[in-house]
C-alpha cells in the first residue's frame, strides 16, 4: 500500500514505507541525500514562504491505495505527427524511437550537475522515489523537424514520481509538448521533475497542457540551465486540475541567452493552481521575460510568487515580470508576490501584478452592440488571456487551447 499520513503522526514514515527508494539515474550520495531530507522533515507548512498561499493539509491526510482503474477513456492529443511518448500511471506504455530518446532506467550514469535538494521537498521525493522517465538528447546542430510530445494519463488512486532529463546540443533546435489528463474518477499523486540543458545557442520550446479532469494533486518541477547564446520557452497553459503547483527554476550561466516563460490559467469551482518561477541571471548581458494571467471562477485559487535574481556580475540584464488576474467570482481568490532581487547596478528590470474583475462598462458597450452578456464577458476574458496565448508559436497548440476552452468554459471564439 501506499500512503500519505498527516505530518504530525509519522514523518513520512508510512509513506516511504509504502515506496523503496531506486537509484534509476541518481547516484548513492543523492539518494542518500535526498532520504536524509525527507527522515528530518515533514509536509511543508504555511509557515515556509514558498508554501505561504497554499495548504497541503488535505494532501497530507489523504490515503493513496496504489489502485489503477481499468476504465478506458479518450486521450487527446495535441500534434497530428510527433514523437509521441505515454506514460499511463506512471508506466511508459508508449514509445517513440524516432528520436534520440531513452527511458531513465537505461542511462543510471548520466546525472545532470550540480542537482541540489536545498530543501526542496517534493524534488527529495521525486529522487527517492522516481519510477521512470524518459532521457532525451538533442544532438549538436540538429534541428526537429516535428514536436516531441510526452502524454502523462493518470487513472486511478496511485503515487506517480516521474523524472525527464532533456539536453539540447548547441545550435541544436527542438520543441516538447507536455500534457497531462486523466479520467473524471482519478483521485492520485503526481509529481514529475524535468531537468533540461541547454548548450551554446541551443533553442527549446515546452509547451505544457493541464488538464487533468480528476481531483488529483499534481506536482510539476522544471529546473533549467541556459549556456551562452540559448534560447528557452516554457508555455504554462493550466485549465483544468484539482491542485496543481509550477515550479520553475532556470539558471542563466551563459551571456546572450534569452528566457521566456508564459503562462495561462483558467480554474474553476474550488480548484488550485499555484506557480512559482525562479529566474537567476548570473553572468552578463541576458534577457528574461515573465508574463502570466488567470481568469478564476467559482471558488477557485491561484498563486502567483515570481522571482528574478541579478547577481553582482550579471550587467546589462533585461528581467521583465508581469502578473495579471480577473476574477469572475466574489468567492475567487488570487495571491500575486512578483520579486526582483537585484545586486548589479546596470540593469532594466520591472515586475507589476494586477487583479481585479471585469470593466462593467465595457461589458456594457458590447452588449449595446448586440451581444449577450455571456458573449461580452467572453470576448473580454479572451482578450485579456490573448496576451499570452499570442506568444504561441505552434498552431496547434493553439488550436487544442481553443477547442478544450470551448469544451470546458463555453468559449465560442
Amino acid at each position: 500500500m501506499q500512503e500519505i499520513v498527516s505530518p504530525t503522526n509519522t514523518k513520512l514514515s508510512q509513506f516511504r514505507s509504502g515506496l523503496k527508494p531506486t537509484s534509476i539515474l541518481f547516484s548513492k550520495e543523492t539518494l542518500e541525500e535526498a532520504n536524509q531530507l525527507l527522515e528530518k522533515r515533514d509536509f511543508p507548512t504555511t509557515r515556509e514562504e514558498s508554501w505561504k498561499y497554499t495548504r497541503l493539509t488535505k494532501l497530507a491526510n489523504t490515503t493513496f491505495s496504489g489502485s489503477v482503474s481499468s476504465n478506458n477513456f479518450d486521450i487527446p492529443f495535441v500534434h497530428a505527427d510527433s514523437y509521441r511518448f505515454i506514460f499511463t500511471n506512471g508506466q511508459l506504455t508508449e514509445f517513440n524511437d524516432g528520436v534520440n530518446a531513452r527511458s531513465v532506467k537505461d542511462v543510471r550514469e548520466n546525472n545532470l550537475n550540480n542537482i541540489s535538494l536545498k530543501n526542496h521537498f517534493f524534488e527529495a521525493i521525486n529522487l527517492a522515489f522516481a519510477e521512470d522517465g524518459l532521457f532525451i538528447e538533442i544532438e549538436a546542430n540538429q534541428k526537429l523537424e516535428k514536436p516531441i510530445e510526452i502524454v502523462h494519463v493518470s487513472n486511478g488512486n496511485k503515487i506517480t514520481n516521474l523524472r525527464h532529463v532533456f539536453r539540447v546540443g548547441r545550435h541544436a533546435k527542438a520543441e516538447i509538448t507536455m500534457t497531462y489528463v486523466s479520467s473524471d474518477e482519478s483521485n492520485g499523486f503526481l509529481n514529475v521533475v524535468s531537468n533540461i540543458a541547454l548548450e551554446d545557442g541551443a533553442y527549446l520550446t515546452i509547451n505544457k497542457l493541464q488538464t487533468e479532469s480528476g481531483t488529483d494533486f499534481h506536482f510539476s518541477r522544471e529546473a533549467v540551465k541556459q549556456e551562452k547564446n540559448s534560447n528557452f520557452t516554457l508555455n504554462t497553459l493550466t485549465f483544468n486540475g484539482n491542485f496543481v503547483r509550477n515550479d520553475v527554476n532556470v539558471f542563466v550561466n551563459g551571456q546572450n541567452a534569452e528566457t521566456n516563460l508564459n503562462g495561462a490559467y483558467l480554474v474553476k469551482n474550488n480548484q488550485l493552481v499555484d506557480n512559482h518561477t525562479i529566474v537567476d541571471h548570473l553572468v552578463a548581458n541576458c534577457q528574461s521575460n515573465e508574463l502570466y494571467k488567470g481568469v478564476l471562477y467559482g471558488k477557485s485559487t491561484a498563486v502567483f510568487n515570481g522571482k528574478v535574481f541579478v547577481r553582482p556580475d550579471a550587467q546589462k540584464i533585461n528581467a521583465f515580470q508581469s502578473n495579471g488576474n480577473v476574477l469572475l467570482s466574489d468567492d475567487a481568490s488570487v495571491n500575486s508576490k512578483p520579486e526582483l532581487e537585484i545586486y548589479a547596478d546596470d540593469v532594466k528590470c520591472s515586475h507589476g501584478s494586477t487583479t481585479g474583475q471585469l470593466d462593467e462598462n465595457a461589458v456594457f458597450y458590447l452588449r449595446a452592440r448586440g451581444l449577450s452578456e455571456k458573449s461580452a464577458k467572453e470576448l473580454l476574458v479572451s482578450a485579456f488571456i490573448s496576451d499570452v496565448l499570442n506568444k504561441i508559436e505552434n498552431e496547434e497548440v493553439l488550436n487544442f487551447t481553443h477547442s478544450y476552452l470551448n469544451k470546458e468554459f463555453g468559449w465560442n471564439i
